[in-house]
């Protein structure tokens, strides 16, 4: 059975950092795009960014979307775990931060970031930034 367990959500200060952890289990995810996603409170789930689970390649938003750099992906595959640092935060990134494993074939920008492509989903973490 597919698990993806977040952990790491709490209540932080504007400005502060926090990493978020992604335990994964089940089957073997090379070949699987890990993917971070969020949703605030009345809003469309939105694409954080994504690795491929073999090699690391990463896709992030876009840098002009709220993201702009201050976040990174990361996996230790002795731990299975994905990590999603963040910094600087800021009110606008109180969500709920979901991980997502997703078996495409092929992937690009485009379908990293498209939710309906990834298959399994963990049960989400939250994060809440107060000014």
């Amino acid at each position: 059975q597919v698990q993806l367990v977040e952990s790491g959500g709490r209540l932080v200060q504007d400005g502060d950092s926090l990493t978020l952890a992604c335990l994964v289990s089940g089957r073997d995810f090379n070949g699987y795009m890990m993917g971070w996603f969020r949703q605030a409170p009345g809003k469309d789930r939105e694409f954080v960014g994504a690795i491929t689970w073999r090699d690391l390649m990463p896709y992030y938003a876009d840098s002009g979307r709220s993201t702009n750099g201050r976040f990174t992906i990361s996996r230790d595959t002795a731990k299975n775990t994905m990590y999603l640092q963040m910094n600087s935060l800021k009110p606008e990134d109180t969500a709920v931060y979901y991980c997502a494993a997703g078996a495409l074939k092929y992937w690009n920008f485009g379908t990293a970031k498209n939710p309906d492509n990834y298959n399994y989903w963990g049960q989400g973490t939250q994060v809440t930034v107060s000014s």
